[in-house]
């Protein structure tokens, strides 16, 4: 069965983006960085590199409604919007990638788009599948041993 995007309360005040599969989470989007580490966690296990890849094109109206934005400046919303649907795409194909691998964490988070013929663009959403832990010395990990060292 896929995973599904979900949305959660957080830790604090915000909602965090996660994987759902069965309603049970099975990865947070927190657990995605660009650097190559993830602090208050250490790295056991690297699995290797886990990509996402969607290709899209726009369609007649929204090519024509874009060149109608063009006219008048600015952001161009319709692209924008298009540019933003296929990053997310990309992004949950590489997580659900990291899933079948058996990675809890992605490190080295990167895009990379090309146009692969006039109106038509590849996106591709990369990076390097991990298993963490979290860190005997992260703060996060004191106050799971001592619940009165965050107080």
């Amino acid at each position: 069965m896929a995973a599904i995007v979900g949305v959660i309360q957080g830790n604090g005040k915000f909602p965090q983006k996660v994987l759902l599969r069965h309603n049970k989470v099975i990865m947070n989007h927190a657990m995605t960085t660009t650097t190559f580490s993830l602090q208050g966690h250490r790295v056991v296990r690297n699995l290797g590199v886990v990509r996402g890849i969607t290709v899209r094109s726009r369609s007649v109206i929204g090519t024509f409604g874009a060149s109608i934005q063009t006219i008048f400046g600015g952001n161009i919303s319709l692209l924008t919007e298009l540019c933003e649907h296929a990053r997310e795409e990309a992004y949950n194909k590489m997580w659900e990638h990291a899933l079948q691998m058996g990675a809890n964490a992605v490190i080295g988070l990167r895009y990379d788009a090309t146009e692969v013929m006039q109106g038509v663009s590849e996106v591709l959403c990369y990076g390097t599948a991990v298993v963490v832990e979290v860190s005997p010395d992260s703060p996060s990990s004191a106050a799971q041993s001592n619940p009165a060292a965050t107080r």
